[in-house]
């Protein structure tokens, strides 16, 4: 019987990983459905209680996949309690009856190729070097420019004339990269998109309300964990600036890392874990970038980030930045976000409204 492969899910990046799958394995790859409540239940049924929420969404992934026929799970690993997610849920999902084979690619918190190689060969015992380095390089391509779009878009959507037309570009590049193997037709549709996306109509005020997203990398990146909190943020016509996403986690991180520790010496002379630090320094950028506030999110229970919100609040309190604190698990509420954002909103733009009023008086 032919092995099926699943892996966690993590907003579009499904479309990358998938593809690098299936052209270094030939195994297929189960399409999973968007995550949802009932993700969240079953992962959280089968979880310990003192465990952060992304294991338990990973947990809820692998259970629906597994239920779907998945014989193949793939898990990564990270600066955090992140590098034990995958020895602690194939053991949860073998107690539960699940036969299957679980294959950690970051074992050591950072890639190496050697070691995602002989995963390969497993899978797969024709994969060249050369074969798995040319997927590899596509694949880095992909989320490269997957990310500039996005990060292009989540300056504008808030403006659009026409609901949804981002969107609908973003999801014709993603439909049409993912059936693209060569790596010049992938970076020609890429300036191709950013054209259109040159195109949409947008009426953008030059003094309009701008919010920057820091915290923990998954629930930043995975949106159904966030509560879709760039689209609600959107509807209040705010631009909105999001740091982390896989390009910086795989290769700008480590090359960011001896500068943020610069930055930030006066606060800060240790490393926090996971992307702590690298929030901290975040502070820093926004008021310099003149945004007028700052969201920072976490999953309930998340160690790095709960040792980095005083060191930010201090920093955001020396820099007058208005900040708030939001923090998701399984019994987070959406009226419950929606209250707290419009309530940011509102204090966001009398605070920018009373200081152009300053100015204007003066």
């Amino acid at each position: 019987m032919k092995q099926l492969v699943a892996f966690p899910q993590l907003g579009n990046y499904f479309n990358p990983i998938r593809k690098l799958i299936i052209n270094t394995t030939h195994l297929k790859v189960i399409e999973m459905p968007k995550i949802t409540k009932e993700t969240i239940s079953i992962g959280s049924k089968n979880s310990p209680d003192t465990v952060c929420i992304p294991f338990k969404y990973n947990l809820g992934n692998f259970i629906e996949a597994l239920n779907k026929g998945a014989t193949v799970l793939f898990q990564a690993g990270g600066g955090c309690r992140y590098r034990y997610y995958a020895e602690v849920q194939e053991t949860i999902l073998k107690d539960l009856g699940y036969n299957f084979t679980m294959y950690q690619i970051m074992e050591k918190d950072h890639f190496r190729f050697k070691e995602l190689y002989n995963i390969m060969l497993q899978l797969n015992p024709y994969l060249t070097k050369r074969k798995l380095i040319k997927e590899i390089i596509n694949t880095i391509f992909y989320i490269y420019y997957l990310d500039k779009i996005d990060m292009y878009i989540r300056k504008r959507v808030g403006f659009e004339v026409e609901k949804n037309s981002f969107k609908k570009i973003k999801d014709a590049f993603i439909s049409k990269a993912n059936k693209e193997n060569s790596l010049l037709k992938l970076t020609m549709l890429y300036h191709k998109t950013k054209k259109e996306l040159k195109k949409v109509k947008i009426d953008k005020p030059k003094d309009c309300l701008k919010v920057g997203i820091i915290g923990e990398l998954y629930t930043s990146m995975e949106p159904f964990s966030n509560y879709e909190l760039e689209k609600l943020l959107a509807s209040f016509n705010i631009e909105i600036k999001r740091f982390t996403n896989l390009s910086y986690l795989l290769w700008q991180k480590k090359l960011m890392e001896k500068y943020i520790k610069f930055k930030v010496r006066k606060y800060c002379k240790y490393k926090l874990g996971a992307d702590g630090l690298d929030n901290v320094y975040r502070v820093y950028w926004l008021k310099k970038h003149k945004y007028d506030g700052i969201i920072h999110i976490k999953p309930t229970g998340c160690t790095p980030e709960i040792g980095a919100m005083p060191i930010i609040m201090n920093i955001a309190k020396d820099n007058k930045m208005p900040i708030i604190f939001l923090s998701f698990d399984e019994q987070t509420g959406i009226e419950g976000l929606n209250t707290r954002i419009e309530a940011f909103y509102d204090l966001l733009k009398f605070k920018k409204e009373d200081k152009d009023g300053s100015i204007s008086r003066n």
